[in-house]
């Protein structure tokens, strides 16, 4: 609440000041601007009173906005704000407002502004020197379905150019597509309650030789699932010499992925019920390597 609010309601600026002095019951967070409470404040919290410091017309982005759109990015440090580039930004603890001739359309999350999710991406990508935690951030919103590469670009273009080389670079080697199923794999197991997988793996049998590979492998069952299966024949036919060995094998596309979750969910838990119930087969799994960098 700020002062103009406490003064129409008959609260005077000297009682505010010793309502909020030590050991008093209020807690003043920013100047003018007060919470009615003396408990630490919540991040949702802050956010209100960084918006009732600084006006209406800014945008809340970074991880405060990611999170808004869903994606698990815990906020952490301070708040970043985007504020109309005719305003005058005033220091303030625990904030840090960035003026911009670009302030983005606010998507509204609990009455809050938030910036789109490519945009929050960027603001915070921009900032990073190291190349490896550029590509985390901006996977983060091609993972959660949330945009895809060409919005990112487009969105870059659009900003000023200075300091953006390392990221221009990240995301003209970023490929999308295995980042975007593996998210969209990610919520149906979320969806199915299945322990997790290991992810990405090449199955051989005892000698090393190989058979096939699987997306996701549950090692204690021999459960298998292959979601980047193209519609109808496609792959030759390792997925019939991983049947063969008694691998129970799940196998779906990615637009099954998106367009209907729940019937692959649904398929999952069933799959892992029945290879629970069967011998495991002498098989053994390799990792390929990582399959995502925001998982």
């Amino acid at each position: 609440m700020n002062l103009e609010q406490l003064r129409r309601a008959g609260v005077s600026d000297r009682r505010t000041r010793w309502l909020c002095g030590p050991g008093g019951p209020w807690r003043r967070l920013h100047p003018g601007v007060v919470l009615l409470r003396n408990t630490p404040p919540t991040r949702q919290q802050l956010l209100h009173a960084a918006l009732v410091r600084y006006g209406p017309q800014v945008v809340i982005t970074g991880a405060d906005a990611l999170q808004a759109h869903g994606v698990k990015c815990p906020p952490a440090g301070e708040i970043r704000l985007l504020v109309p580039g005719h305003c005058r930004v005033l220091a303030c603890e625990g904030v840090r407002a960035a003026r911009t001739t670009r302030l983005p359309a606010p998507v509204h999350v609990d009455g809050l502004p938030f910036a789109p999710p490519a945009r929050a991406a960027l603001d915070l990508a921009r900032e990073e020197p190291e190349p490896a935690r550029i590509r985390h951030l901006l996977t983060l919103p091609l993972y959660w379905g949330l945009c895809d590469r060409q919005e990112l670009v487009r969105e870059l273009d659009s900003g000023p150019q200075r300091g953006t080389a390392a990221v221009r670079r990240v995301l003209r080697n970023l490929d999308e597509a295995p980042i975007q199923a593996h998210g969209l794999a990610t919520r149906v197991l979320e969806t199915a309650r299945l322990p997790p997988p290991n992810w990405d793996v090449t199955i051989c049998d005892r000698r090393g030789r190989r058979i096939g590979d699987a997306d996701a492998w549950w090692d204690e069952l021999g459960l298998a699932w292959q979601y980047r299966c193209g519609p109808g024949p496609s792959g030759g036919f390792s997925h019939l010499a991983l049947a063969a060995t008694g691998i129970v094998l799940v196998r779906c596309t990615v637009r099954q992925l998106r367009q209907v979750p729940q019937e692959v969910a649904q398929e999952l838990a069933r799959a892992y019920g029945e290879a629970a119930r069967t011998p495991r087969p002498r098989v053994r799994a390799i990792p390929l390597g990582a399959s995502g960098d925001a998982a």
